[in-house]
């Protein structure tokens, strides 16, 4: 019959057994998933490149008109941050790199006197800025794991509406993806828009032999500006969102893995600490076997209450003076 610390030991290690499981299947999930959300950031990437080669063609046609994404704020009062992370944990540090780099980000804008507005992307952002208090104009969840464009634009029609009503300002915090092992938090101007970005993509259009401004438009370049900036706003919105979901399950998959490993460690340990318990279990069995084995012959024989006559027969020696 199993002892008592046996029988903890057994339910221990089923327990463990049934969590490496449960994280071993979540690990393969996410490394699946990270194939596909590379792929769809791979997928968007040539239309937020056209996008912006199209803008930079405007803005050298004539056509940086005096829009509000293009024009750089004389004075910075207040900032809005579009902070994205992910509905769900179990990705070891990943959100909570965003969710504090964010906080930290915005300390330092109040530091300087500056107000701040917070449109937030994901259940844990969400859950992280309320606990604590913040002001919250904005928040979406249900799509970290697969944004589809139509997230990103009521994302960026928030942003915007922030932008247009008072936030000098916009910043993106969020999670860049480099690689499988190799993911950054990143918090980049939004808006107003980098003027910038659009010069650089004018030179590699030029250097790679494209056109380099040269057309002509209809109807004006600052009347299709108008429209394709806010295109523009929503592609780098959607690419932030497609960074991000890649980079949390990267996260999930590394966390998992970690895991599913240190389940198996401890699952090694606990079975030698058991086997340990059993073999006692057995030897101080098999001794008391062997001891009332002992007992019985030495009744049979006869020989009753030995250890009470030696103890009398040595006393007797003793005052004897043997």
């Amino acid at each position: 019959m199993a002892s008592g610390q046996e029988r903890i030991l057994r339910r221990r290690i089923r327990s463990i057994d049934a969590t490496k499981k449960i994280t071993r299947a979540m690990e393969l999930i996410a490394a699946s998933r990270i194939v596909r959300a590379q792929a769809r950031v791979r997928a968007a990437r040539p239309y937020s490149d056209k996008v912006t080669a199209v803008i930079a063609n405007l803005a050298s046609a004539g056509g940086e008109a005096d829009h509000p994404l293009l024009r750089e704020p004389a004075e910075v009062s207040k900032v809005a941050y579009v902070v994205i992370a992910a509905d769900r944990g179990l990705c070891g540090g990943y959100n909570n790199n965003v969710l504090r780099a964010a906080e930290r980000a915005i300390a330092a804008d109040a530091a300087e006197g500056r107000d701040y507005e917070l449109v937030l992307s994901g259940r844990k952002a969400l859950g992280y800025f309320r606990f604590r208090n913040f002001r919250i104009a904005a928040g979406f969840e249900g799509f970290s794991d697969q944004p589809s464009y139509a997230d990103a634009q009521q994302v960026a029609v928030a942003a915007t509406e922030l932008f247009e009503n008072g936030c000098q300002r916009v910043k993106l915090a969020y999670t860049q993806f480099h690689s499988m092992g190799n993911q950054s938090v990143a918090i980049v101007p939004f808006m107003p828009l980098d003027a910038g970005e659009f010069d650089d993509a004018d030179d590699t259009a030029g250097s790679a032999g494209g056109p380099d401004g040269g057309y002509e438009f209809e109807p004006e370049p600052a009347a299709i500006l108008e429209r394709l900036l806010p295109r523009y706003a929503e592609a780098r919105l959607y690419s932030a969102l497609l960074e991000a979901s890649a980079s949390e399950h990267a996260a999930r998959q590394r966390a998992m893995k970690a895991a599913t490993d240190n389940a198996e460690e401890l699952k090694t340990n606990l079975t030698r600490v058991m086997n340990r318990a059993r073999q006692d279990a057995i030897t101080t069995e098999i001794m008391e076997i062997v001891g009332g084995a002992e007992a019985l012959a030495q009744t049979a024989g006869g020989e009753v209450d030995l250890l009470s006559d030696t103890i009398e027969a040595r006393t007797a020696d003793l005052f004897r003076g043997r």
